[in-house]
């Protein structure tokens, strides 16, 4: 799952004001420090890279599903419920294909969602 920036903002708000006592340990301060680079540079790739994977896995999913969806509005907002829309379509025809024993179609439908479990993946990803 990749972390929504906002919340991932919100614990670095909440790690800067508590490492900010200074009754904090150096182990403990130096722990939190790591961790909010880390954090930084996932906000940083997640926000760099958000709007293109979007646009990206929409593409990819209305093709699939023949769907003539455009990306007019490329704020984050409206993609990720172009997005939404986009899966739930998606759910519905691979629900179709397993019904007419469809197998090149859930094919196809489960190639699209390895890839956009790649798509997704982050670089600090161990798999």
């Amino acid at each position: 799952m990749t972390p929504q920036i906002p919340l991932v903002l919100g614990e670095l708000a909440e790690l800067a004001i508590r490492n900010a006592a200074p009754d904090v340990a150096d182990g403990e301060r130096q722990t939190a420090l790591g961790l909010t680079a880390m954090l930084l540079g996932v906000v940083a790739e997640v926000w760099d890279g958000a709007a293109h994977k979007l646009v990206e896995e929409n593409r990819a999913i209305a093709a699939l599903l023949d769907d003539g969806a455009a990306e007019a509005d490329l704020r984050l907002s409206a993609l990720r419920a172009e997005n939404a829309r986009l899966r739930a379509a998606l759910i519905a025809a691979h629900i179709a294909a397993e019904t007419a024993g469809d197998t090149p179609r859930q094919a196809a439908i489960w190639a699209e969602l390895a890839a956009s479990t790649e798509r997704r993946k982050l670089s600090i990803s161990s798999i």
